[in-house]
């Protein structure tokens, strides 16, 4: 009991609404001050509200207000105190995108999810992609390719038929979007510890993007991907409903 909380939430009318009613029920305190972040929104809302919480130390509890809600609690008004007190932690680190623009700027962002290169013209992509400094595949061509961590191998790289990841395996999703050469290749799976280089091959003719969760960077030439250890981000859970037991659930629907 006392546990200070900070309620935030996404734009919709259903989150706006649903803040209001918690904060009249549970009080309400600055983010800087809170011992618990709830955040109420879907799976794009959470990962906004881990970005932007990243260097306070309180974690966060999301409640479903979206459409999937892969990350988020079930919603329920009644006994939050309690769910709080009993919630279990989940540890991410996310990912460190390095995006080397045509024109030679440098811009880095942070992934939860994936980092995805997207082509962003008519013809596919064409992309070299070296693991630790040692060329692995000299010519990709596709739509793209992404590396997804653990928490986020059910959304994107899922739906892309890459392989679901389980929490702590200490691996990275590489997955390829419609591979067209060579024909089929569905990815690899990386060790967490690499660092993973994806060249694009006639920048100019093939305009390519990145993707950090949302956060896009176009015309890119060249973007290097690792594990960001120096930063954990701290989700809670309803027990018996964290990330572990969904990717495992998740594999038998």
């Amino acid at each position: 009991m006392g546990q200070k909380i900070a309620f935030t939430s996404s734009e919709e009318k259903i989150a706006t609404e649903a803040m209001e009613r918690l904060i009249k029920l549970y009080g309400n305190c600055a983010l800087e001050e809170a011992d618990v972040i709830v955040a109420l929104g879907g799976d794009g809302f959470m990962l906004q509200t881990l970005h932007n919480t990243q260097d306070l130390s309180a974690p966060v509890y999301g409640m479903n207000r979206g459409t999937v809600g892969f990350l988020m609690n079930a919603y329920d008004e009644k006994g939050l105190i309690q769910r709080l007190e009993i919630s279990v932690e989940e540890k991410l680190n996310p990912l460190r995108m390095e995006a080397i623009t045509t024109d030679g700027v440098v811009k880095t962002a942070l992934a939860i999810n994936e980092v995805s290169l997207l082509r962003a013209g008519p013809q596919a992509a064409k992309l070299s992609i070296s693991v630790d400094g040692k060329t692995r595949m000299s010519e990709l061509i596709s739509d793209g390719v992404l590396l997804s961590t653990p928490a986020g191998s059910t959304a994107y790289n899922y739906s892309a038929t890459g392989p679901i990841l389980p929490i702590g395996s200490d691996v990275l999703a590489l997955t390829a979007l419609n591979a067209f050469r060579p024909r089929r290749w569905r990815g690899a799976l990386i060790p967490k510890r690499s660092r993973v280089e994806v060249v694009v091959l006639e920048p100019e003719k093939r305009p390519i993007m990145a993707d950090a969760d949302s956060r896009s960077v176009k015309n890119v030439a060249q973007v290097n991907i690792s594990s960001a250890d120096d930063i954990q981000h701290q989700i809670l859970f309803d027990p018996g409903h964290g990330l572990e037991e969904r990717l495992i659930s998740e594999q038998f629907n």
